[in-house]
């Protein structure tokens, strides 16, 4: 089974949030696994990404992709990593320096999202990019 971890700063306490995102957990649980992995601060959350073997940032300044291209990237992403990938989100201010500097950023909008928001915004183009991928009708 593919394996996605989020990495994230602080938890989603809002329970309106939190059942959109586990609705699409569900929707994933036979494609992908999807593990989240809060950080208190930046500091442990550059500590957090740098364990990964593969990872992308999301970023406003990332590599702007609309969903069909995001589903492409999204596959060759797993391949390349041996069907484990890693997204990090940064908090309030942003991701560190040191994360933005990451050759592998892309950004699901040049609008600016809560850390919170982003969460649900990328777990749905996730199973987005999945059902487009096995050519559902959910895509249109």
């Amino acid at each position: 089974m593919l394996k996605c971890k989020i990495i994230s700063i602080g938890k989603t306490k809002e329970t309106w949030l939190n059942a959109a995102i586990d609705e699409y957990q569900k929707r994933l649980r036979n494609t992908a696994q999807i593990e989240w992995v809060w950080a208190k601060d930046d500091q442990q959350l550059v500590t957090l990404v740098h364990q990964e073997p593969l990872f992308i940032c999301l970023d406003p300044l990332g590599k702007s992709l609309n969903s069909r291209q995001f589903a492409d990237f999204l596959m060759h992403k797993f391949e390349e990593g041996g069907s484990r990938l890693a997204f990090v989100i940064g908090g309030a201010e942003g991701l560190p320096t040191v994360l933005k500097q990451h050759k592998e950023a892309i950004s699901l909008s040049p609008l600016t999202f809560t850390h919170q928001i982003t969460r649900l915004i990328l777990i749905e183009q996730i199973y987005r990019g999945f059902e487009i991928a096995r050519g559902s009708e959910y895509h249109k």
